[in-house]
C-alpha cells in the first residue's frame, strides 16, 4: 500500500479517468489481421477476461493511443508529464504541467491531466535512486505516471525511506510501498529449449540481422560475450547485465524470422517496435510458460536483482517463469522487449520485467527482422 494519500495530484487524476473517451470511439474495428493477430487476440480473451470484440477494440485503441502519444510527447516539449491508458484503454490521459497546453491534448482526442512535476523532473529523480541505492534493501523502483511520483519498492517503510532520503529526493515526491515483492531472474538451470548456453537455458527475444550476419537478441543475463549457444549454434557478441539486460547472439546458418511464437505455437509476424502506452496490453512469448499476456503498468523502472540492478525496465502483470528469460515481448504486431525477470509465476499470478528491445538494437546496430 502507499505510504502517504495522492492528494490533489491523485483527485486530478483520479477526475481524468472518468472523464471522456478517446475521440474518435471505436465502435466496429476490423477483423483480426496485420495489426491484430488472432493468437493475440485469443490470448488478451483468455488473460484479459475479454471478449472477442473487446479484446479488436481495445488493440484498435491501443494503435491509436500509440500514435498520439508520440505526437504529443515531441509537442508540449518540457512541460510533459507522461502518458497512460485507463483499464479498458478506452481512453489516453496526457500529464503536463502547462494549463495553457489542455487545448492542443483534447485537439489530439486525449484527455488532459495537469500535474506539478514533468516527466523529465520525474526521470531526474529515479535516476539519483539508481546513483543512490547501494546498501539500501529496496528492491524496485520507478517513474508512476500516472500518480505524478517516483514509487520505491521495498520490504519495509524504513528501507524505501532511507533509499529516498540519500537520493535527496524532494518531499512528496517519492512514495514507498512496502511489499515482499523480490524480483528473479529467469533463467533456468534444468535445461530445456529454445537454446541452451552450457547447463542453462533461455528464450530467443527477436530474429535481428547486423549486416549479413543473422542472430537473435535475448537477456544480457544469459550469457557473457564469448558464450557459445545450441540449438540454434550462436555466439554471444554483445550482453550488458547488470546495469542494463540486453544481449544479442549471432546465429550464422541460422534463418531470421520476423514471428514470435503464439498460442498453440502458432506464429505472429513482428512489423514493428514502437514502444506501447502505460496501460497497453501485452502478451510474452518463452520456452517454460510459452504465450502469456498482461499489461503494461511502468515504464524505465530500475530493479535489483540478487547480481546487481538494472535500470530502464518495462514492468508488466504478465507471468513468467524460469527459462523465459530473453523471451518475447510484444503489444499487437509491435515488438517491446526481452523478457528479463520478475517474481510469481503462473499458477498464482505475477509481475515481470522486460528490457526494451529498441535500446538493444540501438546499442549494437542491429536491423530488426520484420515481416
Amino acid at each position: 500500500m502507499w505510504s502517504k494519500r495522492m492528494g490533489l495530484v491523485g483527485a486530478t487524476i483520479v477526475a481524468a479517468v472518468l472523464a471522456t473517451p478517446l475521440t474518435p470511439a471505436v465502435a466496429s474495428p476490423t477483423p483480426p489481421g496485420d495489426e491484430a493477430p488472432r493468437e493475440v487476440v485469443n490470448a488478451l480473451q483468455r488473460d484479459l477476461g475479454l471478449t472477442e470484440q473487446q479484446a479488436l477494440t481495445r488493440l484498435a485503441n491501443e494503435q491509436r493511443a500509440a500514435a498520439t502519444e508520440a505526437r504529443l510527447s515531441s509537442s508540449l516539449g518540457a512541460s510533459y508529464g507522461g502518458s497512460w491508458l485507463n483499464a479498458d484503454a478506452s481512453k489516453l490521459m496526457v500529464a503536463t504541467t502547462d494549463p495553457a497546453a489542455t487545448a492542443s491534448i483534447e485537439a489530439q482526442g486525449a484527455q488532459p491531466v495537469v500535474v506539478a512535476r514533468t516527466l523529465a523532473q520525474l526521470t531526474s529523480v529515479k535516476d539519483r535512486l539508481d546513483q543512490a541505492a547501494a546498501g539500501t534493501r529496496a528492491n524496485l523502483w520507478y517513474v508512476d505516471v500516472t500518480t505524478n511520483s517516483v514509487v520505491v519498492v521495498a520490504p519495509d517503510q524504513r528501507s524505501g525511506d532511507r533509499l529516498a532520503a540519500k537520493a535527496g529526493a524532494e518531499q512528496g515526491v517519492v512514495k514507498v510501498q512496502v511489499s515482499n515483492e523480490s524480483p528473479q531472474t529467469f533463467i533456468n538451470l534444468v535445461g530445456g529449449a529454445p537454446y541452451y548456453i552450457g547447463s542453462s537455458r533461455c528464450s530467443i527475444g527477436f530474429s535481428v540481422t547486423r549486416g549479413s550476419t543473422p542472430g537473435f537478441v535475448t537477456a544480457g543475463h544469459c550469457g557473457q560475450v564469448g558464450s557459445r549457444t545450441t540449438n540454434p549454434t550462436g555466439t554471444f557478441q554483445g550482453s550488458s547485465f547488470p546495469g542494463n539486460d540486453y544481449a544479442w547472439v549471432a546465429a550464422p546458418g541460422n534463418t531470421p524470422t520476423p514471428y514470435v511464437r503464439g498460442s498453440g505455437g502458432a506464429n505472429v509476424t513482428v512489423r514493428g517496435s514502437t514502444q506501447a502506452s502505460v496501460g497497453a496490453s501485452i502478451c510474452r512469448s518463452g520456452s517454460t510458460t510459452g504465450w502469456r499476456c498482461g499489461t503494461i503498468q511502468q515504464h524505465n523502472a530500475t530493479v535489483r536483482y540478487a547480481q546487481g540492478t538494472v535500470t530502464g525496465l518495462t514492468r508488466t502483470s504478465a507471468c513468467a517463469e524460469p527459462g523465459d528469460s530473453g523471451g518475447s515481448f510484444i503489444s499487437g504486431s509491435q515488438a517491446q522487449g526481452t523478457t528479463s525477470g520478475g517474481s510469481g509465476n503462473c499458477s498464482i499470478g505475477g509481475t515481470t520485467y522486460h528490457q526494451p528491445v529498441n535500446e538493444a538494437l540501438s546499442a549494437y546496430g542491429l536491423t530488426l527482422t520484420v515481416g
